[in-house]
């Protein structure tokens, strides 16, 4: 018996289907808040180390790397949290069906822009 394997396989050309797009951006953006942790504990300690840290961590937030890189976090936390709530639906049993797979993971994908945009608009961090 022989088995022929792919000799190439280019994984740009193929298409994933929606469900498994949400579910690769829900590792990913597990993986950017545990990344996230350390950044965040320096800046925190660095920020209670008296004034000087204080406003060293504060002129940090002024950058725009800074600020896009907290646009990322915030859609990480947000992805992350709807996305996961559509896997424990889906892990009791809902929602498995071909389309209704499909409309949620659009959900869960719009859902979290949507989150996103008024995260932003009503925080004024980014004024």
């Amino acid at each position: 018996m022989h088995i022929t394997r792919p000799v190439f396989l280019d994984l740009w050309r193929i298409k994933l289907p929606i469900p498994a797009f949400v579910s690769i951006l829900h590792r990913v953006s597990g993986v950017l808040m545990i990344l996230a942790i350390p950044v965040a504990a320096v800046l925190f300690d660095r920020a209670l180390s008296g004034p000087e840290g204080f406003a060293l961590a504060a002129a940090l937030f002024d950058s725009w790397f800074i600020k896009a890189a907290l646009v990322l976090m915030i859609w990480s936390l947000l992805h992350h949290l709807i996305a996961g709530i559509r896997f424990l639906v889906l892990d009791l049993g809902l929602g498995l069906d071909r389309p209704v797979a499909r409309a949620t993971a659009w959900t869960a994908l719009i859902a979290a822009l949507a989150a996103l945009v008024a995260v932003i608009a009503l925080g004024g961090t980014f004024r």
